[in-house]
């Protein structure tokens, strides 16, 4: 095994707390919210889900790369973090079916990566503190202009990325001789959905974030699903439309997390930005429908008014985030519409909410 001589780095956070660590390789500054996913697995799916976009992730698992990367384990065609802080980094894998290192799937993709950061207490200090603008740099002679360049970043609150990773074109996934078609309107979609629907007998097209009803129409679909995505849901404007749209006319609609607070709004129900979000694969979820208990993979910053929901008259709240009784899913009384905040779709697990797209397609065969 090769010694590699390390270059200094740190973190930087907006209220100008510092944390000391080295640089994985590539050399820069690199900014965007901080955050953590308390996942243990599943690390390449996190670095390219495009809900991430525009963020800086710190990773709370002790060991990142040890089972290297997989073609089969992409959420989109790129790395979408701003970065990655973690504590130990893997330079060497050890899973037979791997295709490459971390470190190479990094240089590929031209990503700033710091380690040997003492994350549990920068975890703690976002929890006690709340996500907040930060950088990570090589260039620790010079804080005072990082800082400087920092407080230019703008804020995750009332920031459209949504535009920033949907697809230019619209574009077909699936068999074209499937059963149902599926109009899915994509503001950060990942693949795993596209593969769970077209499991499921079905055909999708996808379309980009400002896709007006009468493009998903003419597709003649079944039903409509909005994806997830990053950012702040309210400057969605063309994203709440459509979704007025389709409830208007009563017709299969099924959103996940960006997804699901586009259909709040669309109701009248607002959003918010949360202290420091939930982002992990083991979110405690009760299904008040069912009763049951559902472990979850979640990753969201943003939440709908609860007290708003419960107020609404068309509104039914389905689903509870067990940790602090956030809404974490809802249906509407009198139209074909449902949603949830968290990912059924989820790779490499849980898997207990993916009954929900079970429930999509019952819902387009009951239409």
């Amino acid at each position: 095994m090769k010694y590699n001589k390390r270059e200094k780095a740190i973190v930087l956070l907006a209220d100008g707390t510092i944390f000391h660590g080295k640089s994985i390789g590539k050399k820069g500054t690199a900014f965007g919210e901080v955050c953590f996913n308390t996942g243990t697995t599943g690390y390449q799916e996190i670095f390219t889900d495009p809900s991430y976009f525009g963020q800086l992730m710190v990773a709370t698992n002790a060991h990142i790369g040890n089972y290297g990367t997989h073609a089969d384990e992409m959420e989109s065609e790129s790395v979408k973090i701003s970065g990655l802080i973690c504590k130990n980094f893997s330079y060497n894998y050890s899973r037979p079916s791997a295709e490459g290192s971390l470190e190479q799937f990094f240089e590929k993709h031209n990503v700033l990566a710091i380690s040997d950061v003492d994350t549990r207490a920068l975890v703690s200090y976002i929890r006690d503190n709340g996500a907040m603008n930060a950088l990570i740099s090589t260039d620790v002679e010079n804080i005072e202009a990082l800082k400087k360049q920092l407080a230019d970043v703008p804020n995750m609150d009332g920031l459209e990325l949504a535009s920033k990773v949907s697809t230019k074109e619209p574009y077909f996934y699936g068999d074209e001789n499937a059963t149902y078609r599926i109009a899915a309107l994509d503001i950060g979609i990942k693949k795993n959905i596209l593969r769970n629907l077209a499991k499921r007998d079905a055909y999708i097209k996808v379309f980009p974030f400002n896709a007006k009803f009468e493009d998903l129409e003419a597709f003649q679909p079944h039903g409509y699903f909005l994806s997830n995505g990053p950012g702040d849901p309210e400057p969605l404007v063309d994203a709440q439309t459509l979704a007025k749209e389709i409830i208007k006319r009563n017709l299969p609609l099924f959103g996940i997390c960006l997804g699901h607070q586009v259909i709040a709004l669309a109701n009248g129900i607002s959003t918010y930005k949360m202290h420091n979000g939930h982002r992990g694969i083991n979110h405690p979820v009760k299904n008040l429908i069912t009763t049951k208990g559902e472990i979850t993979s979640q990753n969201h910053g943003f939440a709908i008014n609860k007290e708003e929901t419960e107020q609404h008259p068309d509104i039914e709240i389905t689903h509870v985030h067990l940790n602090d009784n956030t809404v974490a899913g809802i249906k509407m009384k009198t139209k074909n519409c449902f949603s949830v905040q968290y990912h059924p779709e989820a790779s490499p697990g849980p898997h207990d909410a993916s009954y929900l797209f079970d429930q999509f397609i019952e819902n387009i065969k009951n239409a």
